[in-house]
């Protein structure tokens, strides 16, 4: 009678490092992805003794965050993304990616406090605050998988909700700790010349737009378009510097980096633009729902957040196709966007009800009320499509 539960808690767990494993591939992680290279490129060429430490410290520091991620999620009932609602928060964590930024800019070693200095820890604190940093980064959003997961690891025992979060530290660190350990790889990577100097630039100015995108929570609607446009402005004279200034690889990644900062700021600078077919989205109320299911009209409820990357991507592709607008029309659907930027317990009830443990998570509902489909992280247009086709073959 036991094999049962412990085969399902089995793949539960080996699903789970397989989710943590593909979270590495969605936007959410990118802001991480600087702080991972600088991590392996200061570990190339060291003794394989270090290399494994340094990997061992990267895991701990991954699997630090996620432990406690577990125990609040098993005594708090957290949902995945909770830690992103408090201000407090994300203000440290804006700050240390500036500090982030900055050591990478100047290529300095990140201070290490007296304790970790007494403990002879000096050379891998780093290694342990690069998985620690990346794991909270990789906090806000979802990935494939991740959603079905944390759906049966709240409904299990605190030790198997640890250990099924321990399981997706372990699979997002994998990838960079196998780096660390590998010298074939790693000796490859050259550790001076102009060209690194432009990705080390590069991936510091990364960490910089990370920071700008996490302030949208903190700032005033009104200057956060300004803060794009200062890092922007900023990229751009880096780039032109660097582009008269270099010669070929550095003239490509100059002409890249800028490139790829003015779309940056297209997607992120401003809200949605719904004139060329896409979703109007109401804002969420309790008075708007009750008044949708009393009329039995279907409605689309998509839960959003200022701090979650996916959710910023879906919106400005998925959303934004007009098939997708057309299928609603054509539904009679309400499009209903309930944003949980801060903490609010009805709407973090709402996605509680709706079997949300994650964003991006939206739910296409009938006129009955009966749920046709769930979304968690990223998906596509003719999958939403569908979904909203399908309430229409309800009704009828």
């Amino acid at each position: 009678m036991d094999q049962l539960p412990f085969l399902l808690i089995a793949g539960q767990i080996l699903m789970a490092i397989v989710a943590g494993l593909l979270l590495n591939l969605t936007p959410c992680v990118l802001p991480a992805i600087p702080i991972k290279i600088r991590t392996i490129l200061r570990e190339a060429g060291s003794q394989r003794s270090h290399r494994i430490l340094a990997a061992l410290a990267f895991t701990a520091g991954t699997l630090t965050f996620f432990l406690t991620l577990g125990g609040l999620t098993a005594l708090l009932q957290w949902n995945w993304g909770t830690l992103f609602q408090s201000t407090v928060f994300v203000a440290i964590l804006v700050a240390l990616l500036v500090g982030f930024a900055m050591v990478t800019w100047l290529d300095l070693p990140i201070p290490i406090p007296t304790f970790a200095a007494t403990m002879h820890g000096r050379r891998y604190f780093e290694a342990f605050v690069s998985g620690l940093l990346s794991a909270i980064l990789a906090a806000p959003c979802a990935g494939p998988f991740l959603g079905g997961v944390l759906a049966f690891a709240v409904t299990q025992p605190a030790p198997v909700i640890m250990g099924i979060f321990v399981s997706i530290g372990l699979g997002l660190s994998l990838p960079y700790a196998v780096l660390m350990l590998k010298p074939e790889w790693l000796s490859r990577i050259p550790r001076t010349g102009p060209w690194t100097l432009a990705i080390r630039e590069s991936l510091a100015l990364v960490l910089l737009a990370a920071a700008v995108f996490f302030s949208a929570s903190l700032v005033p609607k009104a200057v956060y378009p300004w803060l794009w446009s200062a890092w922007l402005a900023f990229v751009l004279i880096w780039g032109i510097r660097r582009f008269i200034q270099g010669s070929g690889a550095v003239r490509v990644i100059a002409a890249t980096a800028s490139g790829l900062a003015l779309t940056t700021v297209v997607v992120f600078a401003g809200p949605a633009d719904n004139d060329e077919g896409g979703l109007a989205w109401q804002p969420y109320s309790a008075q708007l729902l009750k008044e949708t299911q009393a009329r039995g009209d279907p409605h689309l409820l998509e839960f959003t957040a200022d701090w979650c990357i996916n959710c910023k991507v879906l919106e400005r592709t998925v959303y934004q196709e007009p098939a997708v607008a057309e299928a609603v029309r054509r539904a009679n659907m309400v499009p209903i966007q309930v944003d949980v930027t801060a903490s609010d317990s009805e709407k973090d009830a709402l996605l509680t009800a709706m079997s949300g443990q994650a964003l991006p998570f939206a739910a296409v509902i009938d006129g009955d009320g009966v749920v046709i489909a769930r979304f968690t992280g990223l998906f596509d247009t003719d999958s939403l499509v569908a979904a909203i086709k399908r309430t229409e073959k309800s009704q009828r």
